[in-house]
């Protein structure tokens, strides 16, 4: 099963009006990186135990880690999890800058370092949603350079 086949799965296998939901964001995600490389991480590891929800990924994006080792991964991340949708923004050097940015604006929703979480779209802001991934790859875009 290739990517895109993965992804119409896990969609299609949430049940209503997540369903709906992850479809709005993952066409809204489509929008902003239009040819971007898509990823889905079933969440599992290596042995095949599940370690986190799955996700659907976009974008490129290289994780270097302390030791100078590094690892492919995707800029822009979405998941369904038990409480409602994560939405991942992955390379942002100040871990406190989405939070500052648009903690206050994007709604009902809880905002760390690299995640948005929220329960439903309905409770959030969406156009809020779209500037801090459009701002979340422009950072990222600025420290590759």
């Amino acid at each position: 099963m290739n990517v895109q086949e993965q992804i119409k799965e896990y969609i299609t296998s949430q049940p209503e009006p997540k369903r709906s939901e992850m479809q709005t964001l993952h066409r809204l995600t489509l929008q902003v990186l239009p040819s971007c490389k898509l990823w889905f991480f079933d969440g599992k590891n290596s042995e095949n135990k599940t370690v986190a929800n799955p996700t659907i990924g976009y974008g490129f994006y290289t994780i270097k880690y302390a030791n100078g080792t590094t690892r492919d991964f995707f800029q822009i991340g979405v998941s369904a999890n038990k409480t409602g949708i994560s939405v991942y923004i992955l390379g942002i050097k100040d871990k406190t800058y989405l939070a500052k940015t648009y903690g206050k604006k994007i709604g009902k929703a809880s905002v760390t370092g690299y995640c948005i979480k929220f329960k439903t779209l309905k409770d959030i802001n969406i156009d809020i949603l779209e500037a801090a991934i459009r701002d979340g790859l422009e950072a990222q875009n600025e420290e590759v350079n």
